[in-house]
């Protein structure tokens, strides 16, 4: 059996004389929250995340996470594995949410708050959630959601709960009276953030029992079926990750004196990665709650000067073409990281040029708890790759047939390591298929190694559609569109864009000749979030199929 490339010992990624804490954290058996408290308590006092203007030391994050796991477990009864979802943007309260419910032997359940309520009912109802945490500005969307859900608990949280008074007063007043963003809503028996944590905090300390194999986490990823499914991941998984980036950054970064930007939504596995990163390294991380606002961000750029930044392609062209943002003092920068889209080349040249800073690509999946391959950042890359993998990491290219390609062959890029997912939550058929028979995951990217064993990405052997680093899955889309009734056909498609690396088109065949394309725009509002929604909608007399009814999306790119 193929052992295929790339392992710790074989990776020229790996920093043999970096003691990594992550790494210790998995030999000695502990869990992740286990880790994260040990550190929240090792750094005490020194900031941890900051949020518009307000800053959490470890030792804070180690109080209230506690406040809230003594709720969860004594005022609400939860028992060891039942599930607590998330759904907020980059916001204080969401290292506090993600400790609390670990330490508390609970599973979090990460949410796009941006889902609308046929999203959101979907991944309460499939994860089996017993607790939705929500920001009020999606509470609306919560409510109309819980219905066939295993919900039986809500905590709303506002904006500023977390900010201090009078920041959190004037916070909150602004979103809901000034911007209107927060929609009226009433969710029978939710109660408020605070209320959860002071109920909590009467209760004893809970020190976490969960065993290292034992799942930590559901990431949510598209499915090939046009469902979301759960990729279940365990404590180790999301360690192990960790671990592999202290091994790639080795010194790079000096603990308590490094701040980082977390621009990315953490609940995408990237930034989730980027905030444990943070978290476990003594690094002060800076959350951006909304990273669209340009202005805003180039003055947190201004204010904290960062050492490390990371972001999508998207984000680093709407900054290089804002004219405030070249005139900052790019000085303290020392690390750049983009992942989730393919990076071109005039944004990397462009980046390079204004900061002196190559911008350094990362590939990975939710099913592999991040990244799993990276270019280096202390020396010149191939143009175009995503890199060497990652220490631990072991990588194959193999065909249909699971076997190896031969090297500079093209072949689907597998991987097997500690970090790589258990399988779909409930959902054993698809995670039978998603592993190769000798337990090799099953990426869906075709790609090539070429010279000094950089990987170069070709294709993908499924028809995703990556929109600013976000999956979205055709069926999902074709299954929505197909539920207005003046559609007959559908078919979504992949097709390039500046902005976003790639952009939804629509191909439809009417079955109302009356029907719009401002019909459809306004159905697809209702049912998909922002990202998922199309660019372009093309209406056509009928769709290109194969001999078995199969829509040949290829002959529509």
């Amino acid at each position: 059996m193929s052992t295929g490339f790339g392992s710790n010992t074989q990776s020229p990624l790996a920093q043999a004389d970096f003691e990594s804490v992550a790494s210790a954290a998995i030999d000695a058996g502990k869990s992740l929250p286990q880790m994260l408290i040990e550190v929240s308590r090792r750094f005490g006092s020194h900031p941890a995340f900051t949020n518009m203007g307000r800053t959490l030391s470890h030792a804070d994050l180690d109080r209230l996470s506690a406040q809230l796991a003594g709720y969860l477990r004594g005022d609400l009864g939860l028992e060891p594995g039942e599930r607590v979802a998330i759904m907020m943007p980059n916001l204080l309260q969401f290292p506090v949410a993600v400790l609390g419910v670990l330490r508390a032997d609970l599973v979090a359940v990460l949410v796009n708050p941006m889902y609308t309520t046929r999203e959101l009912r979907h991944q309460l109802a499939d994860s089996g959630a017993s607790v939705l945490i929500v920001v009020d500005n999606f509470g609306k969307v919560a409510g109309a959601s819980l219905e066939g859900t295993a919900v039986r608990q809500v905590i709303t949280t506002r904006v500023g709960d977390m900010l201090g008074f009078p920041r959190s007063l004037l916070v909150d007043f602004t979103l809901k009276y000034v911007k209107k963003v927060i929609p009226p809503f009433a969710i029978a028996g939710a109660v408020r953030w605070p209320q959860a944590l002071a109920l909590g905090a009467k209760r004893p300390l809970i020190e976490p029992q969960a065993g290292a194999d034992e799942v930590a986490q559901l990431q949510y990823t598209g499915g090939t079926t046009g469902v979301s499914k759960g990729a279940a991941l365990s404590h180790t998984a999301l360690m192990a990750n960790v671990g592999a980036c202290e091994q790639w950054l080795g010194r790079a970064l000096d603990p308590q004196r490094e701040v980082g930007l977390i621009c990315l939504p953490l609940y995408h596995i990237a930034a989730y990665t980027n905030m444990l990163y943070t978290w476990v390294h003594g690094l002060h991380g800076v959350l951006i709650t909304n990273p669209r606002d340009i202005p805003g961000l180039i003055n947190t750029f201004k204010e904290y000067r960062p050492t490390l930044f990371s972001g999508v392609t998207t984000l680093y062209d709407a900054l290089l073409n804002a004219a405030e943002f070249n005139q900052l003092d790019f000085s303290n920068l020392k690390l750049c990281i983009q992942g989730g889209t393919a990076l071109r080349r005039a944004t990397a040249e462009s980046w390079k040029s204004l900061t002196g800073i190559e911008v350094v690509e990362m590939y990975g999946l939710s099913e592999t708890a991040a990244g799993i391959t990276v270019n280096r950042w202390d020396r010149p890359n191939p143009v175009g790759s995503i890199g060497l993998p990652m220490p631990d990491v072991d990588l194959s290219l193999r065909d249909e047939d699971g076997k190896e390609v031969p090297i500079g062959e093209p072949g689907e890029l597998c991987v097997r390591g500690p970090q790589v997912t258990s399988g779909y939550w409930q959902r054993p058929e698809e995670s039978t298929q998603a592993f190769f028979a000798d337990g090799w995951f099953r990426t869906g990217d075709i790609a090539k190694r070429g010279e000094d064993g950089y990987l170069f990405l070709l294709d993908r052997r499924k028809d995703m559609i990556l929109v600013s680093g976000f999956n979205v899955f055709p069926n999902e889309i074709e299954d929505v569109v197909a539920m207005h009734p003046g559609v007959l056909e559908a078919a979504a498609i992949g097709v390039p864009n500046e902005k976003t690396g790639e952009a939804v088109k629509l191909v439809v065949v009417r079955k109302d000749p009356a029907l719009t394309e401002d019909d459809l725009r306004a159905h697809c509002r209702q049912m998909l979030t922002g990202y998922k929604q199309p660019r372009t909608i093309l209406f056509i007399d009928s769709l290109p199929k194969s001999a078995v009814g199969k829509v040949l999306r290829r002959e529509l790119r």
